[in-house]
């Protein structure tokens, strides 16, 4: 049932995404006249690389940190905006079409944080498929503390909740949690 959700719901936005991600990367050509699209690779399912497409809100030749540990003077003016307002995940989307992502679970990490990937398989998390959004980003919790991390998206381990769903991407929709943090200059 999840993977039918995550499917008509990602068809039913994907038009409306395209859009979205059409304007704001002729805005990110004018900003800075790089690509506007950022590919990298993550974990996903069961420790399988894929890779996840965002819209780019860093500089050209920032080094490929997490988040958490990339400075503010490493993004760029429209991309603390699409960052803030979650716009940068719109390509996502298209991971959820093609079945490397869900709409809810735990938020991919980069195969270079071993220690999340260590804590991850631990509590089971690593049979799950990734999420756009899920219980650690909703509560502000970034990849900083990976053992805190792991646990608040292991809430998430169980029987599937279509209402549990629904109430994760209402609740990032609405600007709940910080998701990835990022740090000042």
């Amino acid at each position: 049932m999840k993977r039918a959700f995550d499917l008509v719901l990602a068809l039913l936005l994907l038009p409306f995404a395209l859009i979205g991600v059409f304007l704001f990367s002729v805005l990110i050509l004018f900003d800075d006249g790089a690509n506007p699209l950022f590919l990298q690779q993550r974990v996903g399912q069961d420790g399988k690389l894929f890779t996840l497409f965002k819209l780019r809100t860093m500089r050209v030749g920032s080094p490929n940190v997490p988040s958490h540990v990339a400075s503010s003077s490493q993004f760029t003016r429209l991309g603390r905006f699409l960052r803030s307002a979650k716009i940068d995940e719109l390509p996502q989307i298209w991971n959820v079409v093609t079945g490397d992502m869900s709409f809810v679970g735990p938020r991919p990490c980069l195969p270079s944080q071993h220690e999340l990937i260590a804590c991850r398989a631990r509590l089971g998390l690593s049979g799950l498929r990734p999420g756009i959004t899920g219980p650690a980003q909703v509560k502000g919790i970034d990849m900083r503390d990976p053992a805190r991390l792991a646990e608040a998206d292991a809430v998430y381990l169980g029987r599937w909740s279509l209402a549990r769903d629904i109430g994760y991407i209402a609740a990032t929709a609405i600007g709940s949690g910080s998701g990835d943090a990022v740090k000042g200059s």
